[in-house]
């Protein structure tokens, strides 16, 4: 599926949308939404009105209530159709596939696997299938043999191929996707209708059938601002007949004139946006390749006061680094360097080639031709703790090796050596600032220490400082002990960490920040993170995690990448931002149209509300039409920032609330003078008043 998302512009929403818009007209579709009901209603009433000898002042207002209720059904429908262009995406991965399904007993290589072909939807969980290189994967499962290099790019958006093997956190395969060269053995994990992608579809089609609770209570709201509104104006027509009959002068306000008004005072335009505000939220989030179970999952992202956020992948870059070279007393720092390289050529970890990388770009120590010297390689086990490698050259015969400091001493007194006071010293200061140390020996003479770094990764410092603004308490978990999870929180700026965090300290841990009162989000990807994905607010599971993970979060993200979470929280204070601020417009553009219509509509019965004509319109019938022509436009004017949203910035509550009240609030009441006016100079151009 493609990470770009549609232009609102782009034919393929705009048809469809437009088509969707005139079947919401549907008198049980609008019922759904009650603001716009009203309008719907009273559409259909000045409709009627037409046909019995209707004014052309009638029929216009009639025709630009219509255009009121289909902007609103506009709105929401191309919201929805962004969502539809995703679901007909994924369903384009739900070909009919043919599988290799294995029949025989496991094999040790490709040539002992027999197998007959199965249409993918015969698949059951428990099944195992073999898939070759050009073949799509037909189900969801886990690798049990094999290695591959799969491209996911149809779930992803990710051009670059990953690499999927038995065992680890990198088994799980999505059905859909396509090796690319070897093979792999799986096992399907899912039965037919159960697989990945038809959640994702589900997920997709029912987002706009769910409101969220915080747009249920704004619901509510407009829902009674409509109520008031509704019948202050139906107490109009006989007071304003009452007030003719005693003064013996004036005329009654017409029914088209009250329909007007009441169209105006309610609260139309958030009304007619809400929905697509909704439903765009939930697009943003597939945009950003992160699937949302429903909109309140959204909602709650934009809630969240407590990140809890695993260190390694997240905060830092997940492998240690050599840092630094600490020699012994007496040795220099390039014979350090020389012998830890020495020593970690044949080291294929990401720690040992970040010693032969630092080696080269302090020393320029380039590999050497160890042939020669009869170079033996020493394996690394956990019995021993180190590894090496024994050479003979000009100086003899060398045996160098580096390990843990207790496994090098060790090493070094049963050779008879001694480990320098020095290299204790060096040893444990590195494990005071959050680093490993590893110790390099050259025989029985210990040379120093190699300091490995979990490096943080870059700016994500600032980030933390970002949601700090924002009220955001940042928690990071790891498993590392108290001492080095405490160098790492402090370099990474965090405000809190879970040290030696194992399943149960984080569900407690989750448990203790909702009983304050707060929303708790998370990451994770193993079994042993589901009980706390299920007890957090918001649970982001990673696509290449387990099942049981996934089950348990709230959102998947195709990307597998735990920093996505940031990002997550960001696109849903945007989605709450955004619904505030239009709010904020819609309720503060009313006041513009109480000074177009209400003098227009009462003037001929109170003469002196001649004197709130502060726009100067050119009659009661132009100030009427234009404050429902721009009540209909304003619709059409917001759909663009309903569904992109406002631009996100990191502030506080209050400050958010302030620059609503300036820009929205305060726009919201100088537009509408704006354009009323300008409307009501076309009409009288066009001689249309």
């Amino acid at each position: 599926m493609s990470r770009a998302a549609l232009s609102m512009f782009d034919p393929r929403l705009l048809r469809p949308a437009l088509v969707d818009a005139l079947r919401k007209l549907d008198p049980r579709v609008q019922w759904r939404n009650p603001v716009m009901f009203v309008v719907y209603v009273g559409s259909a009433l000045t409709t009627a009105m037409c046909f019995d000898h209707g004014s052309a002042f009638t029929i216009a207002v009639t025709v630009w209530l219509w255009f009121t209720v289909l902007f609103a059904n506009f709105a929401e429908a191309l919201a929805e159709g962004r969502s539809k262009a995703q679901a007909a995406s994924l369903r384009g991965l739900k070909k009919k596939t043919l599988a290799k399904k294995v029949t025989s007993d496991e094999g040790t290589s490709r040539a002992a696997l027999m197998w007959h072909p199965i249409e993918a939807d015969g698949l059951r969980k428990g099944d195992r299938v073999l898939v070759e290189a050009g073949d799509v994967i037909p189900a969801d499962g886990d690798v049990i043999d094999g290695v591959a290099s799969v491209d996911e790019s149809a779930i992803t958006g990710e051009s670059a191929p990953v690499i999927r093997e038995s065992g680890g956190d990198f088994s799980a395969v999505t059905g859909g996707t396509r090796v690319l060269s070897d093979w792999i053995q799986v096992r399907v994990t899912v039965n037919p209708g159960e697989t990945f992608v038809d959640r994702m579809i589900a997920m997709v089609e029912n987002a706009k059938r769910q409101k969220t609770p915080n747009e249920i209570a704004l619901t509510i709201l407009l829902v009674a601002l409509t109520i008031i509104f509704l019948v202050v104006c139906a107490t109009l027509l006989p007071l304003s007949a009452y007030a003719v009959d005693v003064a013996g002068a004036g005329r009654t306000v017409g029914i088209v004139t009250l329909v007007s008004l009441l169209v105006c005072l309610i609260p139309t335009t958030i009304a007619g946006l809400l929905s697509a505000i909704g439903v765009a939220g939930m697009s943003r989030m597939m945009q950003a390749n992160v699937i949302a179970t429903s909109g309140r999952a959204v909602e709650a992202a934009g809630d969240v006061d407590v990140l809890l956020l695993d260190k390694t992948g997240t905060i830092t870059l997940g492998n240690r680094q050599a840092a630094a070279f600490l020699p012994a007393p007496g040795v220099r720092e390039a014979d350090l360097a020389d012998a830890a390289q020495l020593a970690s050529l044949a080291d294929e970890t990401p720690e040992g080639r970040s010693i032969v990388v630092l080696a080269k770009q302090k020393f320029q120590l380039r590999e050497r031709d160890l042939g020669a010297l009869g170079a033996s390689f020493v394996a690394f086990t956990a019995q021993t703790r180190m590894s090496g490698v024994d050479l003979r050259d000009g100086r003899g015969d060398r045996m160098l090796r580096k390990g843990a400091a207790e496994a090098i001493r060790r090493h070094v007194e049963a050779l008879g050596g001694h480990f320098p006071p020095a290299v204790t010293a060096a040893v444990d200061n590195v494990s005071r600032g959050g680093s490993t140390p590893l110790v390099v020996a050259d025989g029985t003479r210990v040379l120093g220490v190699v300091e490995l770094k979990d490096i943080v990764k870059g700016g994500i410092k600032e980030r933390f400082a970002e949601l700090r603004r924002m009220g955001i308490k940042t928690v990071m978990v790891t498993g590392d002990n108290r001492l080095t999870a405490a160098a790492i929180a402090a370099e990474a700026g965090v405000d809190d960490f879970l040290a030696e965090a194992t399943p149960e300290a984080k569900l407690a841990l989750i448990r203790e920040h909702q009983a304050q009162g707060r929303l708790v989000a998370m990451t994770g990807d193993g079994t042993n993170d589901a009980p706390a994905l299920a007890q957090a607010d918001v649970a982001v599971a990673m696509n290449t995690g387990t099942q049981a993970a996934k089950e348990a979060g709230n959102m998947v993200d195709l990307d597998s990448n735990p920093t996505k979470l940031i990002e997550i929280v960001e696109t849903g204070k945007q989605m709450l931002m955004t619904r505030g601020s239009l709010t904020t417009f819609s309720i503060a553009n009313d006041i513009a149209k109480y000074f177009a219509i209400i003098p227009a509509a009462f003037v001929a019965t109170y003469p002196q509300l001649g004197a709130l004509n502060v726009m100067h319109l050119a009659s009661p019938n132009s100030a009427i039409l234009s404050a429902v022509i721009f009540n209909a436009l304003i619709i059409v004017v917001l759909i663009p920032l309903a569904l992109r949203g406002v631009a996100y910035r990191a502030v506080g509550a209050a400050a958010l609330l302030r620059r609503n009240l300036l820009i929205y609030g305060l726009g919201g009441m100088v537009v509408p003078f704006i354009g009323i006016k300008a409307i009501d100079l076309l009409l009288v151009a066009a001689h249309l008043s």
